[in-house]
């Protein structure tokens, strides 16, 4: 059924918020905006939809965008969208290109903790993880406009050794009552790859190894 939202114009995407907006690709061509916003309202309330068409022929050109309200729930559209298959063929979602930026993400030890329960807030996530070493920043659990939990936080630890473990030990296991799953969380700077990758692991060895060694301290 055709959606009752305003058409977009060039100034409307000039104008969308880039952080929370994602580039979906490897559109087949039977897909359209209304099945796009059919499709990605289930992971949260979306503001707009985009896809670009040829000027001479009308016809998309296999990608388009999708801008939801915030980027926590851009993010989370990137985690159970990408490589979903939409008329026999995998959809490729990540952040909008022009959304990137310089991020604090230090040494890419970032998890995503998926299937919380309401009760799990901030305090408790970081109670229970820093067990296993350092928290880079406190952890982040999204919540809705009435102030409910979302369901899925973030995890930033300083060094891999503790995201790791992190995963081994608590993936799958229960937390309030609920089997939570842990990840590494996708990057945001594009192309659906997720945090933790062998050249991440390279660069945070590189930088440990090439820190200043403190003095010693004389007996």
């Amino acid at each position: 059924m055709a959606s009752a939202r305003a058409p977009l114009t060039a100034a409307t995407v000039n104008h969308r918020n880039q952080d929370a907006t994602c580039y979906v690709g490897n559109l087949s061509s039977e897909c359209t905006e209304s099945l796009l916003l059919e499709l990605f309202t289930q992971a949260a309330p979306v503001k707009s939809v985009f896809m670009p068409k040829d000027k001479l022929t009308g016809v998309h050109n296999n990608y388009g965008f999708v801008e939801f309200n915030t980027s926590d729930d851009a993010d989370y559209a990137i985690h159970i969208m990408n490589m979903l298959k939409l008329h026999g063929k995998p959809l490729r979602v990540n952040k909008s290109a022009s959304a990137t930026g310089p991020l604090n993400d230090g040494v890419g030890a970032n998890l995503f903790v998926g299937n919380l329960d309401p009760e799990v807030d901030a305090k408790l996530l970081h109670d229970t993880f820093s067990a296993f070493g350092p928290l880079l920043k406190p952890p982040h659990v999204p919540v809705d406009d009435d102030g409910a939990p979302k369901g899925f936080g973030f995890l930033s630890f300083t060094t891999f050794e503790a995201s790791d473990l992190a995963i081994e030990v608590m993936n799958n296991q229960f937390l309030c009552g609920r089997q939570i799953t842990l990840s590494y969380a996708l990057r945001k700077d594009g192309n659906g790859e997720r945090h933790g990758s062998a050249a991440e692991r390279m660069l945070a060895a590189a930088t440990s190894s090439s820190a200043p060694t403190p003095p010693s301290m004389a007996p």
